[in-house]
């Protein structure tokens, strides 16, 4: 970021040092990335100084922060998603998992890095990840509530879009690849790539998806007092009974917004002011934000992701100039001397914009065959038609 943004050395979970320092620099308009800042009500302290956010507060993050909660939110307003139960104790827990049908799906009720959802494809295995999590603790305070889901078969769409707490516009649709492993084999991950436009669901069934679903938990958050103004992202099982919510996050996708930022044709910032002020257009709401072409992002990851990640290892290739169209997104890098090192589970995003997936897909992967590291990992049928699956 060094070339095109002046750092300052604030961590992103500083609340106080963060606003102090947009009232000293009378910035314009903060826009939240990670949750974490999120569920520490940095919206919050922001709004309250009088400063444009884009992201929810507290309260409203917690459609993200807690698992429990957006299940029990959508189950109250007659939302679809997976049948579940909670259980707050490992003994519980075990209860629930015994005799039941497998696979099965178990989420940590906190924030957990991407690491607190596993498909268990038996029991043994259940109680292997209630044994790591509930009581040896492996994922802190974010595993000592579980939530046990029915596991859903289709395909998976996520829809993001920018809303004011009641209007709201839609980003061109996109598509996550969560498992680590081609074929949507191995664990779960934070994301190994992303394409966009995603082939489903169609723009015409994107809105329909909206409205039925987001246009309900706006209204309920209103009602409530705690208004949502920013990034919302709806995760979606598309299945044969018609489209389930697996998740919702209150922020903008990662990895997805790699690929979505780079195919808009329009700007932005004034839609952002707009909506952090409550006051998006009237004559734009329901709309797609303008877009043109596609894009492909194919995520390099540190060997041991996405357990124990290794750090350290140099890296080759990173090196411009790259061709038009590549550009390469910095994850888990440092630097050591002259030399880049991976720092982290997903270490890059190379993101490739063409005039259609396929040519999109085909620079994505010839940028990557540029990189080296040791260990390093991808998958390579990102952006490929879909096998239908669970999750």
């Amino acid at each position: 970021m060094k070339a095109i943004a002046e750092r300052v050395p604030i961590e992103a979970t500083d609340v106080q040092a963060l606003t102090a320092w947009t009232k000293q620099n009378s910035i314009d308009l903060v826009v939240i990335g990670p949750e974490v800042p999120l569920s520490l009500g940095l919206a919050d302290t922001l709004r309250s100084s009088a400063v444009n956010v884009i992201g929810p507060g507290q309260a409203a993050a917690r459609l993200e922060t807690s698992k429990r909660f957006a299940k029990d939110f959508l189950k109250e307003l007659g939302l679809p998603t997976a049948a579940y139960r909670v259980a707050e104790d490992p003994e519980n827990a075990e209860r629930f998992i015994t005799g039941a049908a497998y696979p099965l799906v178990l989420k940590a009720d906190g924030l957990a890095a991407g690491k607190g959802v596993v498909i268990a494809t038996s029991e043994d295995e259940a109680r292997a990840t209630i044994d790591l999590w509930m009581r040896q603790g492996v994922l802190g305070d974010a595993g000592r509530t579980l939530v046990i889901e029915e596991h859903l078969e289709g395909e998976e769409a996520s829809l993001m879009l920018l809303t004011d707490g009641e209007r709201w516009m839609l980003f061109p649709t996109a598509r996550d690849h969560k498992r680590l492993g081609d074929g949507d084999t191995g664990p779960n991950t934070g994301g190994m790539g992303t394409c966009a436009p995603a082939r489903a669901p169609e723009p015409s069934e994107a809105k329909a998806i909206v409205t039925r679903i987001v246009d309900p938990i706006l209204r309920a958050l209103r009602e409530r007092g705690m208004p949502y103004r920013g990034f919302f992202y709806l995760g979606l099982m598309l299945t044969a009974q018609g489209p389930m919510v697996l998740e919702i996050n209150a922020r903008f996708g990662d990895p997805e917004a790699q690929v979505l930022l780079p195919i808009l044709d329009e700007d932005l910032y004034p839609l952002l002011r707009a909506a952090a002020r409550g006051a998006l257009p009237a004559d734009r709401h329901g709309t797609f934000f303008r877009h043109g072409g596609a894009a492909v992002c194919v995520v390099l990851a540190a060997h041991g992701y996405p357990g124990k990640p290794r750090a350290g290892d140099p890296i080759q290739g990173l090196e411009g100039p790259w061709p038009h169209g590549i550009c390469v997104y910095h994850a888990g890098v440092d630097r050591r001397g002259s030399e880049w090192i991976t720092n982290g589970g997903r270490v890059l995003g190379v993101t490739a914009r063409a005039e259609n997936l396929e040519m999109a897909r085909a620079a994505a992967y010839h940028a990557v065959e540029r990189i080296r590291f040791d260990g390093m990992q991808y998958r390579r049928d990102i952006a490929l038609s879909p096998i239908p699956h669970g999750a």
